[in-house]
């Protein structure tokens, strides 16, 4: 087992809408991170959010510097989401771990070949699905792999917001739309519980044809022998962001998140989950009860803090690369996008 240290991390690109705030928060974690600078060759990136004070007084490397880097362990993938997979690449074959943002791309090879190039290298691709490591997520996760809840026969997951027209024109280059950039976080809570479905089935529509053509109402349905998973998310719900929720249903019990996320100034402070049990399990009486966590420190601090613990081999990245593969494929799926012809 490793040692934890200090990570030397740079990033690359500041185009994801998580890009600022995940480089916030390495450099807030001074004690596990030492950011050595940020990559940005789009000069239309670097005058939109070049200024953002998260990337205040760090070096403005070329790709070329930053993997020259002496100590360099790691690179965070902040990219606009189509660049995300061949600048994974690129990294991987620089022998450098990833934290890499999402969705995995449009079409299976480019995802694919990032996890082969992985595998090939022995290297840490650590997604940034920030669900993961919310603990009202994990302790849900545990419950229904530890029977607490009996056969699972019901999920419903909502992860939805409002947005306008700048938004919705840069979503609209998705053939997939609203599903594919937030119903990616939704899928994954569903086979990190369920496993593979026995199919999906996607229902994405167009609620205001009228103004651009963008998917912006997405739903799909995993199916499973004893169980039905639905997936929603959209961008023209008020208030949608207050609405993100899971909700798990089986014949022994049910856990209720809402909201998924108290990161909005006016959500909760900590995570809630409300659960319900037919029996006592572990510290937990019958009936429904309200579980409080304590306050997370941010949206990505326990998420980066796993990876800095992986890098330094404390542990074993808790997500394959075969989960990230079943992901992948799962999220394409529930899009409606081709699989090329491949039987999986």
């Amino acid at each position: 087992m490793g040692a934890r240290r200090r990570i030397r991390i740079g990033q690359i690109g500041i185009g994801h809408n998580h890009a600022a705030e995940t480089m916030r928060t390495f450099r807030r974690l001074r004690d596990r991170f030492d950011v050595v600078g940020v990559v940005e060759p789009d000069p239309a990136w670097r005058e939109k959010r070049g200024r953002e004070a998260a990337y205040e007084g760090l070096p403005w490397l070329t790709e070329e510097d930053l993997f020259s880097t002496d100590g360099l362990d790691a690179v965070a993938i902040e990219t606009d989401v189509p660049d995300l997979c061949a600048t994974a690449v690129r990294c991987l074959r620089a022998g450098k771990h990833l934290q890499m943002d999402k969705p995995t791309g449009e079409t299976w090879d480019a995802f694919a070949e990032v996890i082969d190039e992985a595998r090939a290298r022995g290297l840490t691709v650590h997604m940034g699905y920030m669900f993961r490591t919310n603990p009202a997520i994990r302790f849900c996760i545990d419950a229904v792999r530890e029977g607490w809840l009996g056969d699972v026969f019901e999920i419903d997951a909502v992860m939805s917001r409002r947005d306008g027209p700048e938004y919705r024109a840069w979503l609209s280059q998705y053939a997939g739309g609203a599903l594919y950039i937030f119903g990616c976080h939704l899928i994954d809570l569903v086979i990190s519980m369920m496993g593979r479905p026995d199919a999906i089935v996607p229902y994405s529509r167009r609620a205001r044809p009228a103004v651009d053509d963008l998917c912006d109402n997405g739903m799909a349905v995993l199916e499973y022998e004893k169980a039905v998973a639905v997936v929603r998310t959209t961008v023209v719900e008020v208030e949608g962001f207050l609405r993100r929720q899971l909700v798990v249903c089986g014949d022994r019990g049910t856990i209720e998140i809402y909201p998924i996320e108290p990161f909005n100034q006016r959500a909760p402070a900590v995570p809630r989950l409300r659960m319900a049990l037919a029996e006592p399990r572990g510290s937990y009486r019958a009936g429904y009860q309200d579980v409080v966590f304590p306050q997370m420190p941010g949206r990505y601090d326990d998420q980066l803090i796993e990876f800095a613990d992986i890098v330094c081999g404390v542990h074993e990245n808790p997500y394959s690369y075969d989960h990230e593969l079943l992901l992948h494929e799962c999220v394409l799926r529930a899009c409606g996008y081709p699989l090329d012809g491949d039987d999986r």
